[in-house]
């Protein structure tokens, strides 16, 4: 073991095992690894030791591992917490930025999962393509003209949230089906938008002119609860909302109600406020409802990136670097307090 080590906690196991062969060549860092059927007393001992915590997605992590102000009290050398994709929404980032430590994600490592996960749902619903798979398995006689879709070709698509999941749905839209593409993104200008293949709108626009709503927004205080009863009300009756993006953004109970008074024409659900959600969720029972458990962004070829990008931003984290994907850059000054008390030299400033 060599000097000034830097320990990296993590539960159960990485989403690709190419992180772990790439930070096991590091002999600078020591990983510790944990497991939940562990004694919670053995593991809060390793976790307070280490300087770096990889954290787990929200449907997997448990009670009391969540990135909160409770587990850094008991976590005095942490420094940095990276969460395993794009979302960091089981991190508390004030109370990190608080306590002087840095929150890092995964952004863009799964873009073209979720892209083409997205544009599948808005396929198989146009289509029909769940409704009617499921009115074959009865067995009994399917009108094929009862069950009539439309083509995607021309039409507009509403896009809310236009990062890199948002402007590679932007891409292929525009490229593959020629649609007009919206999007509504408080953070990007106009002319950002327009570079990404999409006109800026507000929301309000974009919910009246789209034949498809797709959102690729992260959860937040700003975001939750952002799609409700009157927002699914301005949508056109011929129109499909799609979320791949987090549970919450949209109330499940109101999306329920618009679909039973047909005020839109069917969803495609690959996140949820609670995960798994239970057989009786009322969303489930609709027809018109194409659902997933949260697998959006669940390829071999994107958990591969994700943990591979983990992995090197731990590296060179860890080296003094300036993470590329730092969710808190005003906890940079404290942190770099931290980082040169804890392991005795500082990192580089930010650029």
């Amino acid at each position: 073991m060599t000097a000034n080590v830097k320990r990296l906690a993590y539960f159960d196991k990485w989403v690709d095992n190419i992180a772990l062969e790439m930070l096991g060549k590091r002999p600078e860092i020591e990983l510790i690894g944990l497991d939940f059927a562990t004694a919670e007393i053995d593991n809060w001992q390793s976790l307070s030791r280490a300087h770096g915590y990889q954290v787990l997605p929200r449907g997997d992590l448990r009670e009391p591992w969540f990135g909160n102000a409770a587990l850094l009290a008991r976590c005095p050398r942490l420094l940095a917490i990276s969460s395993t994709g794009a979302g960091y929404d089981m991190v508390d980032v004030a109370a990190c930025t608080k306590a002087g430590v840095i929150v890092v994600c995964q952004t863009g490592t799964n873009k073209e999962a979720v892209a083409e996960h997205a544009l599948g749902l808005m396929i198989a619903l146009s289509k029909k393509i769940g409704v009617t798979d499921k009115a074959l398995r009865t067995g009994t006689y399917v009108n094929r003209y009862a069950f009539t879709g439309n083509d995607l070709l021309g039409k507009t698509v509403g896009i809310v949230g236009l990062g890199h999941i948002g402007t590679r749905v932007a891409e292929l839209c525009k490229g593959l089906l020629r649609m007009r593409v919206l999007a509504t993104d408080p953070y990007v200008t106009a002319d950002g938008i327009k570079q990404r293949g999409a006109e800026k709108v507000e929301l309000a626009e974009l919910l009246a002119a789209s034949d498809f709503v797709t959102v690729h927004c992260p959860r937040s205080a700003e975001t939750l609860g952002m799609f409700g009863a009157k927002q699914f009300a301005a949508m056109k009756r011929s129109a499909f909302f799609i979320n791949t993006a987090r549970g919450g953004i949209h109330d499940e109970d109101a999306l329920a109600a618009a679909l039973g008074a047909k005020h839109i024409s069917g969803a495609g659900v690959d996140v949820f406020l609670t995960e798994p959600p239970p057989s009786n969720h009322p969303l489930l029972a609709f027809d018109n409802v194409i659902a997933s458990p949260h697998i959006a962004g669940v390829t071999h070829e994107a958990m591969h990136e994700m943990a591979r990008a983990a992995a090197e931003q731990w590296i060179g984290l860890f080296a003094g670097d300036v993470p590329p994907r730092l969710v808190n850059p005003e906890a940079w000054p404290a942190y770099c307090e931290r980082f040169q008390r804890e392991l005795g030299f500082r990192p580089k400033s930010l650029p």
